[in-house]
């Protein structure tokens, strides 16, 4: 059996899968590498996603893994890579060596948990950090939003109109007054004091307690987690990235090294600011890099002019 691949995808959540089932129905060989530790297990659902709204993260990856069984030239392996040569030479974690025509990154990113005490026995259950996956499922509770910033604002403004009774947490750090006069004009609550601690029966939030003053009975919480690349494999191959890790990536999922590209949550355009989280929006991202990747390999084989060619400077 050949260890050379036309495409050698690292990374099993949606992206990666997506990429792959576009990529086999293209009777492409394709190798999806996967090392688990998806970024939304801990979640209990994935919403937004078209016919798969409320389906658990497990149950998503078992139904694309199912789908994937169908297409004789994908196959799939539960081991993630060591490392990388610049000829596309991947060292598996099992030991064995792959060689891909073209790379796709799909790793995704992970979640450095801010405080206080208590946010990551409760993060995807009732600590979030996106209202558009999880607000609606505030509707008519208690929440609170911590920080102390516009984007903090913002967010507490969007969630008082999904929310039965929200409440902006500064954590001991200054508001404007001009912004804090917006908060309270539209009902929401500010405290200002240091919070010591999130307290919850298992995973759901009961209560926030601050360093002092009385505690805030809480049903949900919204915080600003620090995303980062989960993978070492971009900074390896010396794919240009952002100052937040994400690696850039053009509008069909191209890096700046030839032959690499990247989908998913841990890439985006200079025109994004920030990750996408939508799990919908990841498995986007590896359908329209498969089909440029499939693309890229038939202008090879056949000695055909790239349509995705990029613009000269």
């Amino acid at each position: 059996m050949s260890n050379t691949f036309d495409v050698v995808i690292v990374g099993g959540g949606p992206a990666g899968m997506a990429a792959a089932l576009t990529l086999g129905r293209a009777h492409r060989s394709v190798l999806l590498l996967d090392a688990g530790q998806g970024r939304n297990a801990q979640a209990e659902a994935v919403h937004n996603f078209l016919t798969r709204d409320g389906t658990p993260p497990a149950r998503l990856r078992e139904l694309g893994r199912q789908e994937l069984s169908a297409y004789a030239s994908v196959q799939v392996r539960e081991e993630g890579v060591t490392d990388v040569e610049a000829d596309l030479r991947l060292r598996l974690s099992g030991g064995g060596t792959v060689r891909a025509r073209r790379l796709l990154l799909a790793t995704g990113l992970a979640d450095d948990l801010p405080g206080p005490r208590g946010v990551g026995a409760l993060w995807g259950r009732t600590a979030f950090h996106c209202p558009y996956c999880h607000g609606y499922e505030c509707t008519g509770k208690q929440v609170a939003v911590l920080g102390a910033d516009l984007p903090r604002v913002r967010l507490a403004l969007q969630l008082s109109r999904y929310a039965a009774d929200v409440a902006l947490c500064t954590d001991g750090r200054p508001l404007d007054p001009a912004l804090r006069g917006r908060l309270e004009a539209n009902g929401v609550t500010v405290r200002c004091e240091a919070v010591a601690r999130l307290e919850a029966t298992g995973d759901r939030l009961d209560q926030i307690v601050f360093e002092s003053g009385p505690p805030l009975a809480r049903q949900a919480v919204f915080v600003a987690n620090a995303p980062r690349q989960r993978s070492g494999l971009p900074a390896r191959l010396g794919c240009a990235a952002f100052a937040d890790g994400c690696v850039e990536v053009d509008e069909f999922g191209r890096t700046s090294v030839p032959g690499v590209y990247a989908a998913g949550d841990m890439a985006r355009r200079a025109t994004v600011p920030v990750p996408m989280a939508a799990v919908i929006a990841a498995a986007a991202s590896g359908t329209v890099a498969a089909a440029v990747i499939d693309q890229d390999l038939l202008g090879e084989d056949f000695d055909l002019p790239d349509p995705f060619a990029r613009a000269k400077g």
